[in-house]
């Protein structure tokens, strides 16, 4: 499993390094300095691809606990420091800023803990987005919940699931509740902490609230603790004889959250960490992508409209078909690469021919019939050049076939290059180590007592 993980964050760093040297091209080329409202417009995921591999390079796996207020986020942490470090107190919005404090619970593993605002402060949409900008930093969330889920606590906890990272319910305050409420609850928290979509009208009825298809939190995914339990009223009895009644605060109940969270990083901790890496890389190249796209639009649909000219043109003027069909082959091939450097992507024969031939099997056999079709009437064509000679009325079947395959041959040139121009959008995320396939390759390891594998079932990705 050790080495499983580090296989892991070792294709993490070779996908970083590979999306870092390709943009790395774009400065080395000139295209950036050429530029400067490109070499704007890229620079904060440039920077984020930068201080992404950083982290990857220096372990530190980053929890961060998030919640509604009063659910007692900050004193989760400090049980599990072990100290009153984080803020705390009977007011609502205690932690107004995201602060993060460094934890080692035990051998080489260095974890960092981030307590956020509450999601829900009222006049605090600034607080919170904060809050959530957290969540794409962190490599497990913990959702601090203190009773039954409430609406917006639900809301909340889908927003966070949206972000495709592994998350623990950790049910707060069980101190405040009965043995069978703490197992009612417990239940009810089961099957709404899977995140499954309700509808507004179960509200009412928690049990009903989960589509029957949602599969109950696994033991790793919720956990019950007493952060900070109430004092209590404890009977002293004195030598003499005298009792009195004194209030006294008992220890943190957290050694089940620590356990837990300890067994996950040692498990699959390196794994978290680099497919939170990938994530964030993907989403900075797609930004990246998204971007050159935008602003080089109109460039792009030049390029694929005078390519589609030239291959028509050259397909059509030329009488031998096996020569015409490699010639437009040839032209794809230029097209795909043309719209590479236009978005800054170095990229060789090989690489565009791939590409290729991904566009021609992914296109449900239509691109393949249309190269089937232009051949036959390649092959007409031919046959007519070669006897216009004996007869002049074979030119006129000629020019026929000539125009008919060069319609085919333009068609397929815009269908080829507009496939690419969606292929390329996707940056570097694409190709061996690109970031999406590394993701997927991580999650297809994922073993089913895992809590990478409901992230896998959340994702949608079947294997």
């Amino acid at each position: 499993m050790r080495n499983l993980q580090e296989t892991h964050l070792n294709r993490a760093r070779a996908s970083l390094r590979q999306a870092l040297s390709w943009y790395g091209y774009l400065r080395k080329s000139g295209q950036l300095s050429s530029n400067p409202e490109l070499a704007g417009l890229l620079k904060p995921e440039l920077e984020a691809l930068n201080s992404t591999l950083n982290k990857l390079d220096s372990n530190v796996i980053r929890i961060a606990a998030f919640g509604l207020v009063s659910r007692g986020k900050s004193a989760v942490l400090n049980a599990l420091l072990g100290e009153k470090i984080l803020q705390t107190g009977p007011l609502n919005g205690v932690t107004q800023w995201p602060r993060s404090v460094r934890w080692q619970p035990g051998g080489k593993v260095l974890v960092e803990l981030i307590d956020t605002p509450g999601l829900d402060e009222i006049e605090g949409e600034l607080r919170a987005d904060m809050a959530r900008e957290v969540v794409h930093q962190a490599d497990l969330i913990l959702f601090v919940v203190s009773g039954d889920i409430t609406r917006t606590e639900y809301q909340a906890l889908l927003e966070l699931r949206q972000a495709q990272k592994p998350l623990i319910l950790v049910f707060n305050k069980i101190d405040l509740y009965p043995d069978t409420d703490q197992g009612a609850i417990y239940q009810n928290l089961q099957q709404l902490g899977a995140g499954h979509h309700a509808t507004c009208s179960t509200w009412g009825n928690p049990k009903t609230a989960v589509a029957p298809q949602a599969k109950p939190l696994l033991p790793d995914e919720i956990v019950m603790v007493a952060a900070e339990p109430a004092p209590m009223e404890v009977r002293v009895e004195w030598p003499d004889g005298r009792v009195s009644y004194e209030w006294e605060t008992p220890p943190p109940q957290v050694d089940e959250l620590k356990e837990t969270i300890l067994n996950i990083l040692n498990r699959e901790g390196r794994s978290l960490l680099a497919l939170n890496a990938l994530i964030q890389a993907r989403d900075a190249e797609a930004a990246i992508a998204q971007k050159t796209i935008d602003l080089r639009e109109q460039e792009a649909e030049d390029i694929i409209w005078q390519f589609t000219k030239y291959k028509a043109l050259a397909v059509m003027l030329n009488p031998i078909a096996f020569l015409d069909i490699l010639g437009g082959t040839v032209a794809d091939l230029a097209l795909i690469r043309a719209l590479a450097r236009l978005y800054g992507l170095p990229m060789t024969s090989y690489e565009a021919g791939k590409i290729l031939k991904t566009i021609l099997f992914s296109s449900g056999g239509l691109l393949l019939g249309e190269l089937g079709s232009s051949f036959l009437i390649g092959l007409s064509k031919t046959t007519a050049a070669i006897t216009s000679g004996d007869n002049p009325s074979n030119i006129t079947a000629f020019a026929g076939s000539a125009i008919a395959q060069a319609g085919i041959a333009g068609y397929g040139a815009y269908s080829v290059g507009k496939a690419a121009q969606v292929y390329l959008e996707k940056g570097c995320t694409w190709g061996q180590l690109g970031a999406s396939s590394v993701i997927q390759e991580i999650l297809s390891q994922a073993d089913q007592n895992t809590i990478l594998y409901r992230l896998r079932q959340e994702l949608g990705i079947k294997y």
